[in-house]
């Protein structure tokens, strides 16, 4: 219990503040893909070379490189693809509202594909969250009218987001296969970093862009604290506590997020922004304590 909480409070940390690295990371204009492209291209070397020079780079099947493939092409390739392009329609609030659908996705498709059960405590946890995470961004979804473009932006982050949660799904096939996390996450990866350096090729984007020294240091965060890090233990929390149950860390690191754009972008809080709080910490609460436990213990101390 106390790994697996260590692991969801590290994912929380270490996501909620990729969000201030990327916007830092745009002050050099540098096309998204190639910006995704090197992210994964130092996240997949530092993998590989660590396995390889600790002897842990295990041997995997055809198949399984094919579906290291497919795993690539789904969470670090057409996911942000899809993300990236949708800003271009919709404003962030939303798009963060659409992949915190990532918890609804991970759950259904454990069921579908692994049998997992679902808990009673998922339904009650998830309401709370989605309330929260569309208070949290009210503002940003008032602003969002709705027309044809609108419509684009929303089928591109919900493709994405689903993309993100078949991904999890690969991984979560990896494990109970026995495929060595790491292993898989750098061979994902690196497949990964390919689609985003084809995809960068054929819109003719500069792979060598002139950077700035703090756009430099965010890539590098965001490959290693971001990447290597943050998927590695991401992927482990699935495999202990399951797809859905790890995915619900998208509804809440955007508060630490959010803190941050308030110390160093001025974030204004409103009345909404602390109700969405709120609800997020009780879906949280639901989650995550044993009241199962503390309930039989009351009554037998009774």
């Amino acid at each position: 219990m106390k790994l697996n909480l260590f692991l969801y409070a590290l994912i929380v940390v270490l996501w909620g503040t990729t969000w201030s690295a990327i916007t830092l990371q745009q002050s050099s204009h540098i096309a998204p893909e190639v910006a995704v492209f090197w992210r994964f291209f130092i996240s997949a070397m530092i993998l590989l070379l660590g396995l390889i020079l600790t002897k842990k780079l295990a041997q995997l099947s055809f198949q399984d490189h094919l579906w290291c493939a497919l795993q690539g092409c789904l969470i670090f390739g057409f996911n942000f693809f899809c993300f990236y392009q949708a800003v271009n329609y919709i404003n962030s609030g939303l798009e963060a509202v659409i992949f915190s659908m990532a918890v609804l996705f991970n759950t259904l498709n454990s069921k579908l594909f692994f049998k997992q059960p679902i808990r009673l405590r998922f339904y009650p946890a998830v309401v709370f969250g989605f309330l929260g995470m569309i208070a949290l961004f009210w503002h940003d979804l008032q602003g969002t009218y709705f027309k044809l473009d609108t419509l684009k932006g929303i089928v591109l982050c919900l493709v994405g987001t689903y993309g993100f949660s078949l991904g999890n799904m690969l991984s979560l096939y990896h494990q109970k296969k026995g495929n060595p996390i790491l292993t898989t996450t750098a061979y994902a990866m690196s497949y990964g970093m390919l689609v985003m350096l084809f995809l960068s090729l054929i819109q003719g984007h500069d792979l060598f862009p002139t950077l700035t020294a703090v756009s430099l240091l965010s890539i590098v965060y965001l490959a290693v604290f971001g990447s290597v890090i943050g998927f590695c233990a991401y992927f482990f929390l699935i495999g202990r506590i399951g797809a859905g149950n790890a995915a619900y860390s998208t509804l809440i690191f955007p508060l630490i997020a959010l803190l941050l754009a308030t110390y160093f972008e001025g974030y204004t809080w409103h009345s909404n922004a602390v109700i969405g709080i709120i609800c997020i910490l009780i879906g949280n609460a639901i989650f995550f304590i044993p009241f199962e436990r503390i309930w039989r213990y009351m009554k037998q101390h009774a």
